[in-house]
């Protein structure tokens, strides 16, 4: 038997086997145990957002001995107590709930403000010499001082001296600046202009420290700069943001000489009374010509 012979005969046995099956498929009846399909209802709806669940309130221990007395101890700060165990482990949802924060933190970390939101608020967008994100983050040094293009900009749309000089920048939290910088920054222009304070041009800066306000202060020669920025995010919350103010701010200057305004969130200090609350800081800073350690409020 030749080679020839040999692979005519085996393709005749696929072939027959081929047609077996295809005739076994074509007779058996539809609705038999093989081919039934499984049932089940489907339905429209949506899950729970375990984000929107308020940690103060949420108590899981089984059989406590004082479950009033727990709850009201959680009243004062949000942590992660009373939650619970399955044995050695998390209860599904507190570990829900804790995966879910630090992907929020995580997002408003690496993610950018978007320009659209910055377009809205009337300010115009300069850059550190970060280039990108991953530069911000592995060289903080770059992010306290502005491009070439940046400071042209600076010069030529910033008004010269002007008692206080804002912007707002995207910090380590691009999500507190996208939640909070419209209530802030409109409460704390109002209380500014209620007081009779020359307040120069605001704007953005992509990629931004809170250093880099020392050198806009030496450029635009303002007598208060004030920086808003987005705090590094943690896992209660990833909105934070915190006002930085410096008296004669200068290149290399001591953190001392900032003063600063912190956990602005909707679960901390509200938005809207954070900018009132900054123009009073800033008309006493203003007032006593100090900022930071120097200044005794």
């Amino acid at each position: 038997m030749d080679t020839k012979e040999l692979r005519a005969i085996i393709e005749g046995v696929l072939a027959e086997m081929n047609l077996d099956a295809a005739q076994q498929t074509t007779s058996e009846p539809v609705g038999t145990e093989a081919t039934k399909a499984v049932a089940c209802e489907i339905t429209d709806g949506c899950l729970d957002d375990i984000t929107a669940i308020d940690i103060k309130q949420q108590y899981l221990v089984k059989e406590p001995y004082d479950r009033e007395g727990f709850l009201e101890l959680k009243q004062f700060a949000p942590c992660r107590l009373g939650i619970g165990k399955a044995g050695a482990r998390y209860n599904t949802l507190p570990q829900l709930m804790f995966r879910a924060a630090h992907s929020a933190a995580q997002d408003a970390v690496f993610s950018d403000v978007d320009q659209n939101f910055v377009d809205s608020l009337g300010l115009f967008t300069i850059r550190s010499r970060c280039e990108n994100k991953d530069i911000y983050l592995t060289r903080p040094d770059l992010g306290r001082r502005l491009n070439e293009e940046a400071v042209a900009a600076v010069k030529e749309k910033c008004e010269k001296n002007p008692q206080v000089q804002i912007f707002v920048s995207d910090g380590l939290s691009s999500a507190a600046v996208a939640a909070n910088t419209k209530d802030v920054l409109a409460g704390l222009l109002q209380g500014l202009k209620s007081s009779g304070i020359k307040v120069g041009t605001p704007f953005f800066l992509k990629y931004g420290r809170v250093g880099a306000m020392d050198e806009i202060s030496e450029i635009t020669g303002a007598d208060v700069t004030c920086v808003l920025i987005g705090e590094r995010p943690g896992l209660i919350t990833a909105t934070s943001m915190s006002a930085y103010i410096a008296y004669k701010g200068t290149i290399g200057m001591p953190e001392a000489r900032r003063t600063v305004v912190s956990n602005i969130h909707s679960a901390g200090t509200i938005p809207a009374e954070a900018g009132a609350h900054i123009a009073e800081i800033i008309k006493t800073i203003l007032e006593k010509k100090a900022s930071g350690t120097d200044l005794k409020l």
